[in-house]
């Protein structure tokens, strides 16, 4: 099955690449965007018996090395 997992940063925590997209685009003329936040989108496909059994295991995944959980959340979609 096709899962979809979203890692953004958390909020209070700095985001450089974040701030330097928000001053590019206010320097194009886009001057009504503001908090601009970067993050990472990964697609994968997992076997599994059932969406409870993916999902666990791509919690462990995260966990273990997709997502710094100390500094970033994540979203997992199946």
């Amino acid at each position: 099955m096709k899962a979809v997992i979203n890692i953004s940063l958390k909020n209070g925590v700095l985001d450089p690449a974040g701030k330097a997209t928000e001053h590019a685009l206010g320097s194009l003329g886009f001057s009504n965007v503001s908090e601009v936040r970067i993050g990472k989108q990964i697609v994968l496909n997992i076997e599994a018996l059932t969406k409870d059994d993916a999902k666990k295991q791509l919690e462990t995944m995260c966990e273990e090395l997709l997502a710094n959980t100390v500094i970033e959340d994540y979203e997992i979609v199946l």
